[in-house]
């Protein structure tokens, strides 16, 4: 119990704050609750002790808020709360599993992944839902497409008795993940800046498919009508430039001084938990917010 006493907390007017920018009060999440929360991200980022000041304004400030009192909502079972997920980050997943398995089969991933999320299994006669799992240091759907991406490596590696996958790395089931390591920090920037040049050497076409995708969550067939293709020829393109970002990537961490063992230490890392990056915000500046751009009727 004294342990418990001395753990290190948000002071009042710091919770009252962000619960506050949150507008967690929409989803009936208290200001102690969401408090909780994002004290046990700090934790999970910083470590057990007491924070460094700077740090800690750094880590609160690139939090997405609006996503994580949803979370805690959905967690907690708040019905209007879940309604509002369901609604609005449904096609996030069934696009991830699209982008995954185009013929339909990582659907019943997508699928299953909603019970975990609700949280249908008790411990110590608490429901425990996936969504404690989400610190808010990426976009709600940044982070679904990841446990998504690790669900069906996980499956595809069992199909294949465990043999290694030449496009994917594994990382740790969200939950189970071990300590951070102490390069993290660096795999971030590192990462961060080789996808923007890489995203930076696409051709303009391309960009303005990813954008569409992932910064302005279009659907296939919704980007297939704004830029004249067919959405079978836009789901195979964005599966190319996919590839592409990814190849380009490993040459430039390469070209930084890693060796195959480091690039793929550092790709699960980001993997498992990619903290502040999102590929949508490099996004923007290349095509998300380009007026004239895939516009065309």
């Amino acid at each position: 119990m004294a342990e418990m006493a001395s753990e290190w907390r948000l002071d009042q007017t710091t919770a009252d704050r962000l619960h506050r920018v949150a507008r967690a009060d929409q989803w009936g999440v208290s200001r102690d609750t969401f408090a909780t929360t994002i004290e046990r991200g700090v934790r999970h980022a910083l470590g057990d002790g007491p924070p460094d000041p700077s740090q800690l304004e750094r880590h609160l400030a690139s939090l997405r808020l609006d996503d994580l009192a949803l979370a805690c909502a959905c967690a907690a079972g708040h019905e209007a709360a879940w309604e509002h997920f369901l609604r609005e980050y449904r096609p996030v997943l069934y696009r991830a599993a699209s982008a995954i398995d185009a013929s339909g089969g990582a659907r019943d991933l997508a699928d299953a992944l909603y019970a975990e999320l609700f949280g249908l299994t008790e411990r110590d006669g608490t429901r425990r839902s996936h969504f404690d799992y989400f610190h808010g240091r990426s976009s709600l759907a940044t982070w679904l497409r990841a446990v998504l991406t690790q669900r069906a490596v996980d499956r595809a590696r069992a199909s294949r008795r465990l043999a290694p996958l030449p496009d994917e790395e594994p990382a740790p089931p969200p939950g189970s993940q071990p300590a951070r390591s102490a390069d993290h920090g660096r795999f971030i920037t590192l990462i961060r800046t080789a996808l923007a040049a890489a995203v930076a050497r696409l051709a303009p076409r391309d960009r303005l498919r990813l954008a569409c995708y992932y910064a302005q969550d279009l659907t296939l067939a919704q980007i297939g009508r704004a830029l004249g293709e067919h959405e079978a020829t836009v789901s195979r393109q964005l599966g190319k430039v996919r590839k592409s970002v990814r190849q380009d990537v490993e040459r430039q961490l390469r070209d930084a001084g890693l060796n195959d063992a480091a690039i793929a230490e550092c790709l699960a890392a980001v993997t498992s938990d990619p903290g502040p990056l999102d590929v949508a915000d490099l996004l923007e500046p290349a095509g998300g917010k380009n007026p004239d751009a895939g516009r065309s009727r």
